[in-house]
């Protein structure tokens, strides 16, 4: 039976059961803490201000371009009211519309290239033992290079009168063909010397995946009796998904914005064969002086990348969101 002197007392024994179920509350932040929140938020507001100065303010000054009238004088330009025209010109015209197309093909042809060659060499890389050092080294000299110094060697390489393409070409019996001067040999001779230097990047990548996956994984298929291809494709690429799909971000984001490769190896010819959306936009901008539509270029250029790169994450998020509820 219970007495009056046992009968808990509900309030309190609420509050500590809710406690107990929730967890325990998190401590406040003593003083000290929070000083110190403050001197990191002093010493990283410089930064701040100037990553603002150099990065967020350019872009918001461009959308504000692309949406105005912009006026070019003899002291500069003046922006007068707002319009679409901008965008109306730029989507009309169909220089925009091939290096729109140009653009999507080169980025999709590189980025392909550059996973499965890269993944395919970290492949050969994780097994080798020896002068591995050695062989990474060399591997990061093209990647090392400017894109600016990479872009003026291939232009020798390609040259048609001393270049050592021509000379190739010419013992394998194919004459000699002026490679940046045709629009299909120009396109092929861009994304080679692209794949050439920026398969390096996603070979490190990619490495750096195969050596923190598990070992005991591999040790299961091995005595399930697995073979070595069909243990790649079971085991090796469903783990190497995330590092993957990084890589691949990373590659969008740069083969989307090409300008530097095109612009020393081709300047965006021949016959704008190959002009990418930021050619484009520097012609526009910079040569033709028109700087609406070429603040509309570089904005819908903008959008178009972060578009792309957040339809890749959520076809990846389903992805290995199937392959866990497989599993």
């Amino acid at each position: 039976m219970v007495t009056a002197g046992t009968v808990p007392r509900r309030g309190r024994a609420s509050r500590t059961s809710s406690h107990d179920a929730r967890g325990a509350l998190p401590p406040r932040r003593n003083a000290y803490q929070q000083s110190m929140a403050r001197l990191g938020w002093g010493f990283s507001a410089p930064a701040l201000v100037v990553i603002a100065a150099v990065t967020i303010f350019p872009i918001v000054f461009s959308v504000v371009m692309s949406f105005s009238n912009v006026n070019v004088l003899g002291s500069g330009f003046s922006i007068d009211g707002f319009t679409l025209s901008n965008y109306t010109t730029v989507f009309q015209a169909s220089v925009w519309q091939y290096a729109l197309a140009f653009t999507v093909g080169y980025t999709v042809v590189t980025v392909t290239l550059e996973i499965v060659i890269g993944t395919l060499i970290a492949l050969v890389l994780e097994r080798l033992e020896a002068f591995r050092g050695w062989m990474m080294a060399i591997l990061l000299i093209p990647w090392s290079l400017i894109t600016v110094i990479s872009a003026t060697l291939w232009g020798y390489i390609y040259d048609p009168t001393y270049g050592i393409a021509d000379r190739i070409f010419g013992a394998l019996g194919m004459g000699s063909p002026v490679i940046l001067g045709t629009p299909t040999s120009a396109i092929i001779a861009m994304i080679v010397a692209d794949v050439w230097k920026t398969t390096p990047f996603v070979t490190i990548i990619v490495l750096a995946g195969l050596v923190m996956l598990p070992r005991d994984v591999y040790e299961a298929a091995e005595v399930d009796g697995a073979s070595g291809w069909k243990t790649f494709w079971t085991v090796t690429l469903p783990l190497l998904r995330p590092t993957i799909a990084l890589a691949v971000l990373f590659r969008i984001l740069q083969a989307f914005g090409v300008f530097d490769l095109p612009f020393v190896l081709t300047q965006g010819g021949p016959r704008n064969a190959t002009t990418s959306l930021a050619i484009l936009g520097y012609r526009v901008m910079f040569t033709d002086l028109k700087f609406g539509p070429g603040a509309a270029v570089a904005t819908t250029t903008a959008v178009l990348v972060v578009l792309g790169c957040l339809l890749f994450l959520r076809v990846f998020k389903s992805q290995v969101t199937e392959t866990g509820d497989e599993s």
